[in-house]
């Protein structure tokens, strides 16, 4: 009876434990690593980065070069299931134990916010008119698309520091506030 009792015991513990590593890994921050190198020079492949989910968490919009995780499946809506399924599928654990990743999580650098008109011309950016200051970028860009963009309200627009190697904004659109999943924090 006592053996019974002192596994029970235990049995709740680890399950309170569980659940609170899983509310903090959905809501507060979560470790993860960077797959590929749309992010270079700023973070590599296969770098472990710490994210906080506060801002998806609480709504907070993101502010200029802030670096943001985001779901580039911008054509349907994103819910509380999807935040469990990917938080279960995306930390560091399940992706080290299981070798999962999820191609449709990527890392990108915040550069328009709701209401912005950007351009991109001469192998730069311009925000509002005036050319972006972008000392992180790794190379001049090869291309860009010759318009005009003006970021809707609600969304963001975002690019990779690799411009020549990344798969961003200028290709899949921008990206609704609730599909921006956490903000980098710092590498470990």
């Amino acid at each position: 009876m006592k053996f019974f009792k002192e596994v029970l015991n235990w049995s709740i513990h680890i399950s309170l434990g569980f659940v609170l590593a899983l509310i903090i890994s959905i809501f507060v921050f979560q470790p993860t690593s960077v797959k590929g190198c749309s992010m270079e020079p700023t973070l590599d492949d296969g770098d472990k980065v710490f994210v906080s989910r506060l801002n998806h968490t609480f709504k907070i919009e993101p502010e200029y070069e802030d670096i943001v995780i985001i779901d580039s499946r911008v054509s349907r809506p994103r819910t509380l299931i999807d935040d469990i399924n990917d938080c279960l599928k995306s930390n560091l654990i399940t992706q080290v134990l299981f070798e999962t990743e999820i191609d449709y999580f990527s890392i990108k650098r915040v550069i328009g916010k709701p209401g912005d008109i950007l351009e991109f011309r001469d192998n730069k950016v311009y925000r509002n008119g005036e050319g972006i200051k972008e000392e992180y970028v790794k190379d001049k860009a090869g291309y860009y698309i010759n318009t005009k963009v003006k970021v809707p309200k609600g969304c963001v627009f975002v690019m990779g520091d690799n411009r020549n190697s990344s798969t961003d904004s200028r290709m899949i659109g921008c990206i609704p506030m609730d599909h921006i999943i956490g903000k980098y924090k710092f590498k470990f």
